[in-house]
């Protein structure tokens, strides 16, 4: 017995000493380290989900994310909640919604006392890098390991993404890192595409309308050319991870929103592409619909990295999923819709609840309701009426049922039949907002005019490169006549 024990340490002596030297550059913390997954996030500019393969457009060429549909998960039901770019991306660097993060018109800034993905994923032992484009403010929140910017490049509209930088950094990085690629196509300015054909566009119930219309038809097929770029550039990257990196890499494409509901909150803005592969993890060829949003991006990657995620977070982890559990995620996802901006600067603002089947929108500044919103202060009134008019076939209150009417052709809202549906989403989405600390509520004559303080803040009485004032009203308004949001 005794020499069967004195054998018995002297094998583990001997297993020891070579499992030592064999890792004799390997600290525990490195093994800890390489036990994280790497993560890449790419992201794309202003892409309707409708338009890639792998969600049905077959006239497009998105080959790089198909290819990631059919070797990992594809998700039916993800959204943001603002159709816009500063916004949007917000949501996924902070985990929270669009007003309480504080970026909630496109250019301003996220709310200055936020930890962002920079500092919660440093936490977790992470590099956090940006490369490309960046649209969100300011550097004190999002303060990133390292951040490349977009590569000037001949011959094409847009900027490419830092590929040589990429490439260089999945070939020499020694610690887990969690890096978004964040693309500026196929936003315009568009290729300029000559003899654009009808055929070689796909048309649904939002734009069969102008399928004679053939500056629609080159622009469109300018935007398609756009989306053929992005895919080179994505199997750029693809490549890079094939070759330097291992199995246990989590790569999710997506794209910030839609293009043709920009500054909307209907699905075709708010519903997005969102395609995960990660082959230590993932089943390949597999659909999920449960709902997720972009608010579920940073808890997820914390959870993956060995964290919790943090009351102040408005998302959940839909790490479950990825699992392959059929887990429900979220009971609702919510929109926002600010047009107030430097572009057309237009007051009328919206807000969305859905769930798997029914949404609810609220337009608080309507032609129906326009008369109650008014203030009596005559150059105050003249862009609430502006605001109205602006968007003068929309109503009140819209409601769909996306199961039976998924472009959200037929409004419900004053339909009787779905009075219950209607009082219910409306209910939880007033609750939502209160939550949210939102500056609107269900109370009519509540439509402020927002700006930032001082010259910083984008002014209604001034031209922007869409619309033009009247000179009689240009330079009335004072600060006591607008909403003054201070971190901005």
């Amino acid at each position: 017995m005794k020499n069967s024990f004195k054998y018995f340490v002297f094998i583990s002596i001997i297993l020891t000493s070579f499992s030592c030297s064999s890792n004799k550059n390997v600290d525990t913390t490195d093994v800890k380290e390489k036990q994280q997954p790497n993560i890449i996030f790419y992201l794309a500019d202003d892409q309707d989900v409708y338009d890639y393969g792998c969600y049905g457009n077959e006239k497009v060429n998105t080959a790089a994310v198909d290819r990631l549909a059919k070797e990992g998960m594809l998700f039916t039901n993800a959204f943001t909640a603002q159709a816009i770019c500063a916004p949007s991306r917000s949501q996924v660097f902070t985990g929270k919604y669009p007003v309480k993060n504080g970026c909630f018109a496109n250019h301003t800034a996220t709310r200055p006392t936020i930890e962002s993905v920079t500092t919660k994923m440093k936490k977790l032992g992470y590099e956090v890098v940006l490369a490309g484009k960046s649209h969100v403010k300011p550097s004190s929140v999002y303060q990133w390991d390292k951040e490349w910017l977009p590569v000037p490049t001949k011959g094409v509209p847009r900027d490419y993404i830092p590929l040589d930088s990429i490439k260089h950094y999945f070939k020499t990085g020694t610690k887990p890192f969690c890096m978004f690629i964040t693309s500026k196509y196929p936003h315009g300015k568009y290729f300029d595409v000559e003899n654009a054909k009808t055929e070689d566009i796909k048309f649904y119930p939002f734009n069969e309308h102008k399928k004679n219309d053939k500056a629609f038809i080159k622009k469109k097929a300018g935007y398609y050319r756009s989306i053929n770029e992005d895919n080179t550039q994505i199997e750029k990257v693809l490549e890079f991870v094939d070759e330097y990196l291992d199995d246990n890499t989590l790569f999710i494409y997506t794209a910030d929103h839609g293009v043709s509901g920009k500054f909307t909150v209907k699905d075709i803005g708010l519903k997005v592409p969102f395609v995960a592969r990660w082959p230590k993890v993932i089943k390949a060829g597999t659909t999920s619909n449960q709902l997720i949003h972009y608010t579920d991006v940073l808890p997820t990657f914390m959870e993956i990295a060995g964290g919790k995620s943090t009351k102040d977070i408005d998302g959940n982890s839909f790490l479950a999923l990825l699992h392959g559990k059929d887990v429900q995620i979220n009971k609702y996802v919510y929109g926002v819709r600010t047009n107030q901006n430097i572009l057309n600067s237009e007051v009328f603002p919206s807000r969305m609840i859905r769930n798997q089947r029914y949404k609810y929108i609220r337009n608080f500044n309507s032609l129906e309701v326009v008369e109650e919103n008014l203030t009596g202060k005559s150059n105050v009134d003249y862009f609430i009426k502006r605001g109205a008019n602006a968007f003068k076939n929309e109503s009140f209150e819209e409601l769909y049922d996306l199961e039976k009417d998924p472009f959200e052709q037929n409004n419900l809202a004053k339909n009787s039949e779905y009075k219950a549906i209607k009082e219910r989403l409306m209910k939880d989405m007033f609750v939502w907002m209160k939550g949210q600390g939102d500056f609107l509520n269900e109370e009519k004559g509540n439509m402020p005019l927002i700006t930032a303080k001082g010259n910083r803040g984008f002014k209604l009485d001034k031209d922007t490169p869409r619309r033009k004032i009247p000179d009689s009203i240009k330079n009335t308004l004072s600060e006591e006549d607008y909403k003054i949001i201070k971190h901005w």
